[in-house]
């Protein structure tokens, strides 16, 4: 590592890759940190593989270069590039998949032709602020290392950093669960007797020896999770998953929870040969740690399509409250031509000099959180707190104080969709 960085990004997912881009585009000496070997977040290591929503009510609301980045992978892979024809008047359109590793190594291609410095397998270890300038500390495989940057921005997803710097960072007592993506295989379907299956199923979760989360979001069964091969089916508590102990109490969960799922199906006629093909690398969480800002996003501003004075980014998903107790969802689709904002001021933690944070720790309410924390407002925000620090930098000012006609005139540039 340098000795001094004007940005250092912290994790890799799609707000910090499309943030570090930005950064080190416009200019920027820029590093990004990663705890794992691969950028893209829940999109590689996570296994979703699926962002939500460039395009709603028949137009395209998220561009810049996290579009350009998937549209890279599409080109690569000889997949068609889609409009927005199909989300005319549908409030539930469905996600645009793609190979995410190819993702990846496009990410990873134009992080380092941008100029950016990428540093997997580290982990931050100490942030502080003195004589403006952030004094940030690394872990590495082989020690703490020590660098300087004139901005941060936290993209870790569970505001790590923000709560490192000792600002204020909002912890549910009760979180949405995880869930460990997979998939299963060595069965077929039209041989199985699923009421047969369904009966097994209460017998072993009466006996302890299977939960309903470990196969079923909504306590429908084994039917639902071997049609889907697995595919983002299960619950895992996840409270206290934004610290090192929570995290591995999840795992460790996650991993007891497939074992007690794998040996229930082995068990059952016509899946004897069941197995577990792929699973993702990490669990992914939905929530933990979110900031407290200067603006908070709440459920109404969220349901409203309020259009905040100080927008940097439209969204787009349902509500998707997810539950601890295997009964489902909370999920309620936005009013037809909805469209919400989300502000500059819900990436700025409060109290805060030359800090921003992107991604699902944004500052927002619970159920406003539940829509706002997939990928591609994410990639949104990350561009948005990218051209916030690089020009906050150049200008020698705190982030808030940026004129927000410069930073948007700077994102349209750069090919984002700003609202009006």
């Amino acid at each position: 590592m340098k000795k001094e960085y004007d940005v250092i990004v912290f994790g890799a997912g799609t707000a910090g890759v499309v943030a570090a881009i930005q950064a080190a585009r416009l200019g920027a000496a820029t590093l990004l940190v990663e705890k794992n070997a691969w950028c893209g977040g829940t999109m590689t290591v996570g296994g979703i593989n699926a962002p939500s929503h460039f395009f709603a009510w028949g137009k395209q609301i998220i561009a810049g270069i996290g579009w350009e980045l998937v549209c890279r992978t599409w080109r690569e892979t000889g997949t068609p590039i889609p409009d927005g024809d199909y989300t005319i008047d549908n409030s539930g359109p469905r996600p645009l998949t793609m190979d995410p590793w190819i993702f990846a190594a496009i990410c990873e291609e134009e992080l380092l032709d941008a100029g950016t410095e990428l540093l997997y397998h580290a982990l931050p270890a100490k942030v502080s602020y003195d004589a403006n300038l952030w004094h940030v500390t690394i872990c590495t495989k082989t020690g703490l290392e020590s660098t300087t940057a004139r901005t941060v921005i936290d993209c870790t997803g569970d505001a790590n950093i923000v709560a490192l710097a000792g600002f204020e960072v909002i912890k549910a007592q009760i979180v949405q669960p995880a869930t460990l993506d997979m998939y299963c295989s060595g069965y077929d379907l039209e041989a199985l007797d699923f009421a047969a299956l369904k009966t097994a199923t209460e017998t072993a979760i009466a006996a302890g020896t299977l939960k309903i989360t470990d196969i079923s979001w909504n306590n429908k069964g084994p039917e639902a999770f071997l049609r889907r091969n697995g595919k983002n089916a299960n619950h895992i508590v996840s409270n206290g998953a934004e610290n090192s102990d929570g995290r591995t109490a999840v795992d460790i969960e996650a991993h007891r929870s497939i074992l007690r799922m794998y040996r229930f199906f082995r068990q059952q006629p016509g899946l004897e040969n069941f197995r577990i093909a792929h699973c993702a690398a990490e669990t992914g969480i939905r929530e933990s740690g979110i900031i407290k800002g200067q603006a908070t996003i709440t459920h109404d501003d969220y349901v409203s399509g309020r259009k905040f004075d100080d927008a940097i980014c439209y969204a787009f998903y349902p509500i998707d409250e997810h539950l601890n107790d295997g009964k489902g969802i909370n999920f309620r689709h936005l009013e037809l031509e909805c469209l919400p904002t989300i502000p500059r001021g819900a990436l700025l933690p409060e109290g805060s000099r030359h800090l921003i944070a992107a991604g699902r720790c944004v500052s927002s309410d619970r159920l406003a959180n539940s829509a706002l924390r997939v990928q591609c407002p994410c990639m949104a925000m990350g561009q948005a707190a990218g051209a916030l620090a690089a020009l906050s930098v150049a200008e020698g000012i705190d982030p808030a104080e940026l004129p927000h006609e410069k930073l948007t005139t700077v994102l349209r540039k750069h090919n984002a969709i700003v609202p009006k």
